[in-house]
């Protein structure tokens, strides 16, 4: 595949899920397969437990940025309510718990959402777990959400467009939202899709379809008729000198969004 190749994938080809929705069968049936290794460091989520300290800390850091919050006091998201998209078993939903924010999960596996309520209850955490989407959200009159979380989940449904407009409508006025996930690139097609899986193994193959990867024009063109607008974008690389992940300034293969609702006057 060339570069040219690679850019020229567009929303188009991307299949969309039986009944119209964003739940794609196909890539709940993959994480379902490895449902049980969530929490194992080592196991086939690995690569999320090396990449989450990072995330973490942006999240929280643009977090307090956006509601004027301290990021190093105990609890900085204390008393705002905060929606994991996409939470599988829990590897952001805990730590936010922990930060101070009360935390709704969802996920389209019931498997996902039970390995994620039992560690929750093993771990003595409060999350509110829910095998549901987005849309299903928004049809149930689900109140708003100072912050809305979809991390490594928006390459993995069935309709884009209408997966981050329903995630933008459960965003408060005044409330935020950051999207983590890989942009639809040449580089990131080597990289996050045939070195990651095929040559250094760090996922099962077949993890991504690159057809699925996602740039940020268009993360930004799905939310801004919705109300949001980007603040921030910055991109997320790993360092092998130092076996971590890193914010950088370069978008080309991983990267995340920040995006803002205005408040009501």
């Amino acid at each position: 595949m060339t570069a040219s190749t690679a850019d020229a994938i567009d929303a188009a080809e991307r299949t969309a899920a039986p009944d119209g929705g964003t739940i794609d069968p196909s890539e709940i049936a993959k994480f379902e397969r490895m449902a049980a290794e969530w929490w194992d460091p080592l196991g086939k989520f690995k690569p999320l437990h090396k990449f989450n300290p990072v995330r973490l800390a942006y999240i929280r850091d643009m977090a307090c940025a956006h509601f004027g919050r301290d990021p190093q006091s105990a609890s900085p998201l204390n008393g705002l309510r905060l929606l994991d998209v996409g939470c599988g078993g829990g590897l952001v939903a805990e730590p936010m718990r922990r930060l101070g924010a009360s935390v709704v999960g969802i996920d389209a596996s019931d498997l996902n959402i039970g390995v994620a309520a039992t560690h929750a209850e093993e771990s003595r955490l409060d999350i509110d777990y829910r095998a549901a989407s987005v849309e299903a959200l928004v049809d149930a009159g689900e109140p708003a959400f100072d912050i809305v979380l979809n991390l490594e989940a928006v390459e993995h449904v069935a309709d884009v467009d209408l997966f981050l407009g329903a995630s933008a409508r459960l965003v408060k006025p005044g409330g935020m939202m950051i999207v983590a996930t890989i942009n639809r690139t040449f580089r990131a097609f080597a990289i996050a899709k045939v070195g990651a899986e095929y040559v250094l193994g760090w996922l099962p193959k077949g993890t991504h379809d690159p057809r699925k990867f996602v740039t940020p024009n268009e993360i930004e063109a799905a939310l801004t008729p919705e109300g949001m607008a980007v603040t921030a974008r910055a991109g997320v690389a790993y360092s092998p000198l130092s076996d971590a992940w890193r914010v950088v300034d370069d978008l080309g293969i991983n990267y995340m969004v920040v995006a803002a609702k205005a408040a009501e006057r």
